[in-house]
């Protein structure tokens, strides 16, 4: 484990109600995520968790090698949750793309958002993220999104 990857670890907590920034990448940075079954399957893996009263969903975004999230915690703990997911995910990913291996990397990072303020940044992080990337000029033109506000 890189020495980076120990520190994001170092104070994390997971705390019931509280809301959060999730980032996880694809090993080796891959594009898997680039085809639109593959992003919708990430997408609907989540608003899946939402229907088991694990998390509120805030806003995710598929970009093609990963995903930010926005999300409530409504039961268990982060590493529960991403172990699930991530677990499920790599799964199915794999047999829709026809694949093997490991899909995720190792880990993942979060950031607790302990404001309003601090929980809409975190929303337009991720919103805007293809934007960034110079995928899009508008994020709503990009195709692997989801916000439980309007935009």
């Amino acid at each position: 484990m890189s020495p980076a990857a120990c520190r994001l670890r170092h104070g994390r907590a997971s705390v019931p109600s509280s809301y959060y920034l999730l980032t996880i990448c694809c090993h080796r940075r891959q594009p898997w995520l680039r085809k639109s079954e593959a992003a919708k399957l990430v997408i609907d893996a989540a608003r899946w968790l939402e229907t088991r009263n694990r998390i509120e969903l805030g806003a995710i975004m598929v970009m093609p090698d990963h995903v930010h999230m926005v999300v409530q915690l409504r039961t268990g703990t982060l590493a529960g949750l991403m172990h699930g997911y991530k677990g499920y995910t790599a799964h199915a990913l794999n047999r829709v793309l026809s694949r093997q291996g490991r899909l995720w990397q190792a880990g993942y990072h979060d950031s607790a958002l302990q404001t309003e303020e601090a929980l809409h940044q975190a929303i337009s992080y991720c919103l805007q993220n293809p934007m960034r990337a110079r995928l899009v000029e508008d994020f709503r033109d990009y195709p692997h999104w989801w916000c439980r506000w309007p935009v």
